[in-house]
């Protein structure tokens, strides 16, 4: 049955035994994270950590110490085997019913691009690609995530919270992808223009799709958010979703600079990103996509100040700070009590 709240007419049509079998994959991530996982910190506190104690005649001192030690037990790496399938399955069930649909959803493309619905301010929200922009080498040197050819989380009640008499004209997403925590910042700000900008032609040809068919309008253009093609002081509010740590050292100090850049006075810049545990085991847990799932900048994430380096960007530090906010997560999917306090870095210009 197609679930009306999340159905756009840019899906692949499923047969039977591929929507089976896509089920599956759901379900048994499902049962990894709710069911296995969690024997990882009962492993760690029962043998791991005291065999540790006694190799180094005290506490483990980080997350590395730790990974170490659990990849020669066997509970985890039959956990850690388990986690990697499941990730090739999610593609593996989903690249098939794409490619074989993948002409007829390019004709209901262009049908949305002539005349699909417009949002409640008649705007139907643009595509502007740009061939000769080079792809950064974080994006090329591997498959993130392990999909095949490479490639987030709505927080707009934040902003909310935190500025509840905020009214931005103008809203920034930067690392957009499909634009699935995009919409909602149009949602949550109707009469706001909102742009969205991505290094990926492909996901943004299907973004700008997707937005037309749900009748969201956002303007999508092809942009390095290092170093955008905006002027100056353009935007009121700057946001990405768990963007950063799928970038580099370098690339993180000229992001924050060009949020600085493209901010007006008084705009705020919000960027979601990963947990970093408060344990040395949670960290060495949230790690795990870094050493097994292609999340090569993730690992150093962890370790960095985003307020910090926010403030080496610029920013005023009595105006930047980096809090824990939790998202909402289904209780079956909570590994740790914390474990889905995510870290946002807000600063206002």
């Amino acid at each position: 049955m197609k679930d009306p709240a999340r159905y756009h007419p840019i899906l692949p049509a499923l047969v039977h035994d591929e929507r089976s079998r896509q089920d599956f994959v759901a379900t048994l991530r499902r049962h990894l994270t709710a069911r296995v996982v969690p024997g990882n910190a009962k492993v760690y506190e029962a043998r791991v950590a005291p065999r540790l104690r006694r190799e180094l005649g005290r506490e483990p001192a980080d997350r590395h110490e730790v990974r170490h030690a659990m990849e020669l037990d066997p509970y985890y790496q039959f956990w850690s085997a388990m986690q990697r399938r499941s990730q090739e399955l999610l593609w593996e069930s989903v690249v098939e019913p794409t490619e074989r649909d993948a002409a007829a959803m390019q004709r209901r493309a262009r049908g949305l691009r002539d005349g699909g619905r417009r949002s409640a301010a008649g705007d139907a929200g643009s595509l502007t690609l740009d061939p000769a922009l080079t792809v950064p080498r974080y994006h090329t040197a591997v498959d993130i995530h392990l999909q095949p050819g490479g490639y987030h989380t709505d927080f707009a009640q934040f902003l909310r919270e935190q500025v509840p008499d905020t009214a931005p004209a103008r809203i920034l997403d930067m690392g957009c992808a499909i634009g699935n925590s995009t919409l909602p910042w149009a949602e949550a700000f109707p009469t706001a223009r909102v742009d969205a900008i991505d290094v990926a032609a492909p996901q943004l040809r299907y973004a700008h799709a997707r937005a037309r068919a749900l009748g969201t309008a956002v303007h999508f253009s092809q942009q390095n958010a290092e170093c955008t093609q905006f002027p100056d002081a353009s935007f009121d509010v700057v946001v990405s979703h768990i963007m950063l740590h799928e970038t580099s050292r370098s690339a993180l100090r000229n992001i924050l600079a060009e949020c600085r850049r493209l901010l007006r006075p008084g705009g705020w810049m919000l960027h979601l990103e990963i947990p970093r545990g408060k344990t040395v085991l949670e960290q060495f847990q949230m790690n795990w996509e870094s050493y097994n799932n292609n999340e090569t900048f993730g690992s150093f994430m962890t370790d960095i100040d985003l307020t910090e380096q926010a403030i080496a960007a610029g920013f005023d530090p009595k105006r930047t700070r980096c809090v824990d906010y939790a998202l909402h997560r289904p209780q079956e999917q909570r590994l740790y009590s914390d474990y889905f306090l995510w870290r946002i870095l807000i600063a206002q210009r």
